[in-house]
């Protein structure tokens, strides 16, 4: 495994960006100086490997920056991304030693880790931890089903259009606002990539993409850049109700 040890330049849990999304978030001083004591930071380079499915992992991490992919091979080799892993989001399971997929970082990506032993330690007697954990673990898996309507159910535009305000939302909320208009970010993926998590073909992704900015929904800066004017444009491109059901 492949990794650099570092240390940011400001350690303080006070003044991390994730601070009050990962799971540490309701922790009070002399828990947050507990954790502060089992943890450290590691770096991968876009496209490195964090850790491969089956191998032990002797520590679990929340990711302070960056993006990481989850991906499943099969015994023939074919290769499926199931999940991305964005700023907050948590690596790894308590009392439980291998990962069962691929982590692989996407773009470069600092991990803050811990542990893992002191970290199971830590839950037993520390109820703001295992509550938090626990809500991360109920909104992966309202993520998961979200996931599954989208890939099952939806049309190549909606696939598209869904991934985006998902993005969106998650910017949003690292910058600690509310989505409204002129939300700005960078995909997390390539259109290869997309085309790959979301089922498609890079030409329907590439048409799709062109379709949205052609009708106003998003404007593109290079590659990589999206400017969304209205979010609530983008959200009835999804299929998804404006109260947040879905339609059928």
């Amino acid at each position: 495994m492949q990794h650099t040890d570092f240390k940011l330049e400001k350690t303080d849990c006070s003044a991390c960006p994730i601070r009050h999304r990962a799971v540490c978030a309701r922790c009070d001083q002399d828990e947050l100086e507990q954790l502060n004591a089992i943890k450290f930071y590691r770096s991968f380079k876009a496209g490195e490997t964090i850790v491969w499915a089956g191998d032990d992992l002797d520590f679990v991490a929340s990711v302070v920056g960056g993006v990481a992919s989850l991906a499943q091979t099969m015994e023939d080799g074919r290769r499926q991304m199931v999940g991305l892993l964005l700023a907050s989001d948590f690596i790894g399971r308590p009392n439980r030693k291998a990962v069962a997929y691929d982590v692989t970082a996407v773009s470069d990506v600092t991990l803050c880790c811990f542990r893992r032993k002191p970290f199971e330690e830590m839950l037993i007697g520390t109820p703001h931890i295992s509550q938090r954990l626990l809500e991360m673990t109920l909104d992966e898996l309202d993520a998961a089903r979200e996931w599954m309507l989208i890939l099952g159910r939806k049309t190549a535009r909606e696939k598209i259009a869904s991934f985006l305000s998902i993005i969106a939302r998650r910017e949003t909320q690292g910058k600690g606002g509310e989505v409204g208009t002129d939300v700005v970010f960078e995909l997390p993926l390539t259109r290869e990539a997309m085309a790959d998590y979301l089922g498609l073909t890079l030409e329907t992704v590439s048409r799709q993409m062109s379709g949205l900015k052609r009708d106003g929904v998003i404007q593109l800066e290079g590659k990589r850049r999206v400017l969304v004017p209205d979010f609530s444009v983008l959200i009835d491109e999804t299929g998804d109700d404006a109260d947040g059901g879905v339609l059928f």
